[in-house]
């Protein structure tokens, strides 16, 4: 694991000065997502697929996956990692129970490897449920909160 950090580490130095949007790279079944948006990488976890692509131009970090249900949409974790309702200790939670959202708005923070990710809602509606506790663990594809559609 160490081998692979140094060689994102290597990675995300080489693209800092690039024009290269997004990198992909899978190798020995460890796949490593490179998303570039100011201030922001997320790195993904293992897979069975091996390729590498890039892309040209940058685009928004993933997002939640949507699962809908009786209880209104659920914006779900895309990594496995700490999750926080706000962006620092002393600034108000991105939403709250009643909120109305609205799609690509930032809702949470997903902390893996010292590297904070955004998750946007795909979905625009109203918070009916916050099911994460912020400082907690959450696994990949966890439900962090549900949005019932407006």
């Amino acid at each position: 694991m160490a081998l692979w950090l140094e060689r994102v580490e290597e990675i995300i130095s080489i693209l800092e000065d690039s024009t290269i949007g997004e990198l992909e790279l899978t190798e020995a079944g460890t796949e490593i997502i490179i998303r570039r948006k100011p201030g922001v990488v997320t790195v993904s976890t293992p897979t069975d697929h091996e390729s590498i692509s890039y892309a040209g131009s940058p685009r928004p970090l993933d997002t939640g996956r949507l699962h809908s249900g009786d209880e209104g949409v659920a914006i779900v974790s895309p990594l496995t990692g700490v999750y926080y309702a706000a962006p620092s200790p002393s600034e108000p939670p991105f939403v709250s129970l009643n909120d109305i959202v609205h799609a690509g708005q930032a809702v949470a923070l997903i902390e893996a490897m010292k590297v904070f990710n955004e998750v946007h809602s795909e979905v625009s509606g109203r918070v009916i449920a916050i099911t994460a506790t912020s400082g907690n663990v959450v696994q990949k594809g966890d439900a962090l909160l549900r949005i019932q559609p407006l």
